[in-house]
């Protein structure tokens, strides 16, 4: 039978890692990688819930996701967040599908995100899928990315039909928090793609943001909420874009 590797990138997690921990209490393997950063108790309660913790410096999520491969000990690795639950009947598909996984070499898995205690359906935010139950020996990370990080497989990928549970910003105030720093890695993104920024690209594409949230990806349908939401992306869009007409005027030194 395949064997499971639940595995945490951690960070101040304090919060949420014993609550993560046990809803992957099924795992044969729970390994927690913690960011060296980490100033709060969140080794000392993994390893309370008898996960294995090691602790490395902070390069990239895709480093951190590479070096969990390497140190897993199972023939699968399934990444969870901190804040992310794995509810009893994802566990059980997840068991189900490698009994007989063929050449799978990965699953994509929906994700249900909830935002300020709201199941957030549409504006972009469900199905959501991350590819996160991964083959160990299959599964390798592109490390020049700095944010939204997707596993490259030497094989096909398949699909759950069971989400994880990501329970995203308690309110708009850590939402606005996260999005920010978000948009400088994103921003750093995009200068090492050759993407350059306009002045004008600080108006434009905030209100494009804007526009696909709530139209486009029917954000509208959550009322006020939906508007909020889009607007916060919006925000967050503008800092992105700023971020990236700061490193444009710094030139050859960013280069």
């Amino acid at each position: 039978m395949a064997t499971v590797s639940a595995v945490v990138i951690a960070r101040d997690e304090a919060d949420f890692i014993e609550g993560c921990l046990t809803s992957v209490a099924w795992a044969d393997e729970r390994l927690v990688v913690l960011d060296s950063a980490t100033t709060d108790d969140t080794a000392v309660l993994a390893e309370r819930a008898s996960a294995r913790v090691v602790e490395r410096p902070w390069v990239s999520f895709q480093h951190q996701r590479n070096t969990a491969l390497g140190l897993a000990r199972c023939d699968w690795v399934l990444f969870v967040d901190g804040d992310e639950r794995v509810p009893p009947s994802l566990a059980r598909e997840v068991r189900e599908r490698l009994r007989d996984s063929g050449d799978v070499r990965g699953f994509w898995i929906p994700r249900r995100n909830v935002i300020a205690g709201v199941w957030v359906r549409h504006a972009g935010w469900w199905p959501d899928p991350q590819l996160r139950l991964l083959h160990r020996a299959s599964a390798r990370y592109d490390e020049s990315g700095k944010v939204h990080e997707v596993a490259e497989l030497d094989g096909p990928a398949g699909a759950l039909s069971e989400p994880l549970l990501h329970l995203n910003y308690e309110t708009f105030a850590e939402f606005r928090a996260k999005q920010a720093r978000y948009a400088v890695l994103e921003a750093r993104t995009l200068w090492e793609k050759g993407v350059r920024a306009k002045p004008r690209n600080l108006v434009v594409q905030p209100i494009r943001e804007f526009r696909r949230r709530t139209v486009e990806l029917q954000g509208v349908r959550h009322g006020v909420f939906g508007l909020r939401l889009g607007m916060e992306m919006a925000i967050a869009s503008f800092l992105t874009y700023r971020e990236l007409l700061r490193l444009g005027r710094r030139g050859a030194s960013v280069e």
